[in-house]
């Protein structure tokens, strides 16, 4: 598959911009691309989706085996792929940067595009893109975007990168119209922002003006056969306990009522599909709109978000508060990552909500955690047994009076770790954020709990008896 991956020099540096302006570009041609997000990462996908209109996916090496990194690539198969890195090119875990975008490029052997944010620079542009094709060998990085510059700029970085050796792919000039705005959990929702349509409009149109978009799919031609792209990474200590392996299918159908709404819209797609996959119907509900959980549900998957946003709205919507606590008090299987176990507290930032976790939870000034995580079980629990690992990330400024111990979370490459999670038989509730096909494991035991709990609750799904 012919693919692409558009890294940068930071975050902040306008890959998202970047990447949207190509997609728009290329569907503008008639070409049908797809698109990939390296990293952890709910919001950049969600510009992909509007920008293209298909599903956009995770590409993560911490999560995810080599195997399966290049089997999502190759499931996409028949156009163009873009792949957008996640901070700066070589950022990951550690100095040496594991699971970062240059990780998961020499994965899948993809050519990777360097965007250099040229604000403030001009002749130092050429010892930032000498410094990053010089810094590890190979780089992998074949092109660069200069984002940020003019056409008469351009002409100087055009020509510093043909001296370095490296393709110059055009630029992206400023253009206030096309900007898209910044909050505490990086890029505002693509749903926020008035006018979306039309700033990705102009962001085609800017990218096929003044982006070399012919010399873009010519290095993406360039792109090896992913069958030959062999991982040169993993030891034995890194590798995914059978990250990728099979599961068997539920002896029936169970519907499980997913949270989705301005609020609560962090989720993983991967995760709903593997969901499906083990025989679930998806019911989605707004805690913000909606006055009940949806009928027939045997399972509540409560996601992160942005409930903060939107305090006055959900702490007044009584009756959803009250179901959410009858149904995860009744026994119902509930996982509820980060902004979902907000919801759960007694308070967010003083504010009723569902009074399901005794304490109270308020934002704090700076990031209180960040990053990939491996949890350890210290008893049975919804998702696995005591002893047992699961491979988590958190990203939050909010602090809770009460975040649970019914795990504790190891940073990888680190000797930091801290009790988490609040996890009694038919309960997930914590910080940290699940990656269904990391664990596959966890997703069926979710799934059997619920069709236990449809059972014995005499609950109905898709007309017939779980």
């Amino acid at each position: 598959m012919n693919r692409i991956l558009i890294a940068g020099t930071h975050s902040g540096c306008g890959k998202t911009t970047v990447t949207c302006a190509l997609l728009t570009a290329l569907k503008n041609r008639g070409l049908c691309p797809s698109a990939f997000k390296c990293g952890p990462d709910y919001i950049d996908p969600m510009f992909h989706r509007r920008a293209i209109g298909v599903t956009s996916r995770n590409l993560d090496p911490f999560f995810c085996t080599a195997q399966q990194l290049k089997r999502r690539i190759a499931a996409q198969a028949g156009g163009i792929a873009l792949l957008e890195g996640a901070m700066g090119y070589y950022d990951g875990v550690g100095s040496e940067g594991r699971y970062s975008a240059y990780e998961v490029a020499r994965i899948t052997q993809t050519p990777v595009v360097l965007v250099i944010d040229t604000k403030g620079m001009y002749a130092s542009a050429g010892a930032v893109l000498k410094g990053f094709r010089e810094y590890k060998k190979p780089s992998g990085l074949r092109g660069v975007i200069f984002n940020n510059s003019s056409p008469l700029l351009y002409e100087g970085f055009r020509s510093l990168a043909e001296k370095i050796g490296i393709k110059p792919l055009g630029f992206l000039p400023t253009e206030a119209k096309a900007a898209i705005e910044s909050r505490h959990l990086g890029l505002v929702t693509a749903g926020e922002i008035a006018g979306i349509e039309e700033k990705l409009a102009l962001l085609g149109l800017l990218a096929g003006q003044y982006i070399d978009i012919d010399g873009l799919l010519a290095l993406a031609a360039c792109a090896p056969a992913l069958e030959a792209a062999l991982p040169e990474i993993s030891t034995s200590e890194d590798a995914l306990p059978e990250a990728a392996a099979p599961y068997t299918r539920p002896p029936g159908p169970v519907r499980i009522a997913v949270a989705r709404d301005e609020a609560f819209c962090f989720l993983y797609e991967e995760n709903l599909e593997l969901l499906t996959a083990l025989g679930c119907e998806i019911a989605f509900f707004s805690p913000l709109s909606d006055t009940a959980l949806p009928d027939g549900v045997s399972g509540l998957y409560l996601c992160g978000g942005y409930p903060e946003l939107h305090l006055e709205t959900l702490s007044g919507n009584s009756a959803m508060l009250q179901a959410i606590n009858g149904a995860v008090r009744s026994g119902m299987p509930t996982i509820a990552e980060c902004g979902g176990f907000l919801y759960l507290h007694d308070t967010l930032d003083g504010f009723p909500m569902a009074h399901v976790v005794h304490a109270g939870a308020a934002r704090t000034e700076k990031l209180r955690r960040f990053g990939y995580v491996t949890l350890c079980a210290k008893a049975d629990n919804l998702l696995c047994a005591a002893g047992e690992s699961i491979r988590a990330h958190e990203f939050h400024y909010y602090e809770s009076a009460d975040c649970g111990a019914g795990f504790i979370a190891q940073k990888p490459q680190s000797k930091r770790n801290w009790p988490c999670v609040h996890a009694t038989p038919t309960l997930y509730a914590g910080f940290p954020h699940l990656y269904f096909d990391a664990n596959p494991v966890l997703a069926e035991n979710f799934v059997r709990k619920a069709l236990e709990y449809g059972v014995k609750n005499l609950i109905f799904a898709g007309g017939s008896l779980c």
